[in-house]
């Protein structure tokens, strides 16, 4: 994961909250509340091993991409559990809406499926139907028009049946492999990659602390080794007390290189993670516009499906608009007439 081309002004990761409260040894969060400035440090907040501002302290941030709800701006906390558990890392938040939509794309496959189901089975039925011998002796005009009504049914079933298997071919299976198998292995790559930079940090932190500890218990062996010569408690020499103060200089020296070394590493982080997050954010926006293109076409061939099938009852119609009661009379009147000599009176 390339670091990003960020403005120097946004590079500064001061004001970020953490990302994950297991990477964190015990206790740092309560402790470390804060450091002196006669230490080489201004005054911070500290949760889970990554350094923010004070409320109130410093300028305001702006955020890296203002008006565009930018998922680099917005996952740095971490969500806190209601039930009590361990928090839920940001950039964790982001990777689970990854699985999701991958697991909603999944069931929109499976949702077409199932109404290419519903088209097969509705074809074939209909071919089916238009296969029936009921009414087939009907005769004249709306014989015919009878017949071609059944017929219109075969051909409406192919219709449905050319319907069901685009949905499958040009909907439902775009849906079901578009990112397959290694998308989730892909994840888990950000995932490693991130948590790895956040134990470095951890790291880090647990060096800073253990610099500030030793730091403090070098000045405080200093600060009694002078007193004590003060008050000629101690036949502590000259010597002595140089010798402290270099300690405690050393101490202090080896502060400043953690702390240099934590800045380097959190601004590392800083770094990756906004670079992370707005590649998974081009992801959701390619899977989101793949599903739109792909449920468009399903409207496409719908409105195809309603056409076609307007076309196989054209000729329904046409033939409808011909029946003639007087012309199927005299059609059958020929066919089946018994005689056309009309009865007379008998004569006496």
């Amino acid at each position: 994961f390339a670091s990003s081309s960020l403005p120097q002004a946004h590079r500064s990761p001061s004001g970020l909250f953490s990302l994950s409260l297991h990477l964190c040894p015990q206790g740092f969060t309560q402790s470390l509340n804060h450091m002196h400035s006669d230490e080489g440090l201004t005054p911070k907040g500290f949760i889970n091993c990554v350094t923010f501002p004070l409320p109130g302290e410093g300028p305001e941030q702006q955020l890296l991409k203002p008006d565009e709800w930018s998922y680099c701006d917005y996952f740095w906390a971490d969500k806190k559990d209601p039930q009590g558990a361990t928090s839920l890392p940001g950039f964790e938040v982001l990777l689970q809406k990854q699985l999701k939509g991958k697991q909603m794309q999944k069931e929109m496959s499976e949702f077409i499926h199932e109404r290419t189901k519903i088209e097969e089975e509705y074809a074939k039925n209909l071919s089916k139907l238009s296969l029936s011998p009921l009414a087939a002796q009907e005769e004249g005009t709306l014989g015919e028009a009878w017949t071609q009504l059944k017929k219109s049914l075969h051909d409406e079933a192919e219709v449905h049946l050319k319907f069901a298997n685009k949905l499958h071919t040009e909907v439902e299976k775009p849906l079901l492999t578009f990112r397959g198998d290694h998308f989730k292995k892909d994840l888990k790559k950000y995932d490693h990659h991130m948590a790895d930079l956040r134990k470095q940090l951890a790291s880090r932190f647990a060096s800073v602390e253990k610099a500030r500890k030793a730091l403090a218990d070098r000045q405080k062996d200093l600060e009694v080794k002078t007193q004590q010569l003060e008050v000629k408690l101690s036949n502590k020499t000259e010597e002595d007390i140089k010798k402290a103060r270099r300690k405690s200089t050393q101490a202090g020296d080896d502060l400043m290189r953690c702390v240099d070394l934590y800045n380097q590493t959190q601004s590392k982080w800083f770094e990756e993670m906004v670079t992370a997050s707005m590649e998974l954010e081009k992801l959701e926006v390619e899977r989101i516009e793949w599903i739109q293109q792909h449920l468009r076409q399903y409207t496409t061939l719908r409105h195809e499906t309603d056409m076609f099938n307007q076309s196989t009852v054209e000729p329904v119609d046409q033939l409808l608009q011909n029946v003639d009661p007087s012309k199927d009379r005299e059609l059958w009147v020929k066919e089946n007439k018994t005689g056309e000599v009309r009865p007379v009176d008998m004569d006496i």
